[in-house]
């Protein structure tokens, strides 16, 4: 990821729901949380490579981790932000 999303779009997107209370660095939070999901992503992928002796990370490496996991990627984001 060479770039990072704008702040404004990530805001926007952020207060469409106005019942919820958004902090100052709200989307900064959301920016490294989706980091930190990514890098679990591509550890547990490197080791799915591995298991397969491929020296690459390849598209199915992925997609196979993301989908033995299924929802658990999203409810591992939203503790971590609870956490916090």
């Amino acid at each position: 990821m060479s770039k990072k999303a704008p702040r404004a779009a990530l805001k926007l997107h952020m207060k469409k729901n106005t019942n919820i209370r958004i902090g100052k660095n709200a989307d900064l939070m959301a920016q490294l949380n989706l980091l930190v999901v990514l890098h679990r992503l591509v550890e547990e992928s490197r080791v799915k490579a591995f298991e397969e002796k491929s020296a690459t990370i390849k598209v199915h490496h992925v997609r196979a981790v993301a989908k033995s996991s299924g929802t658990d990627w999203f409810s591992m984001a939203a503790s971590e932000n609870r956490n916090c």
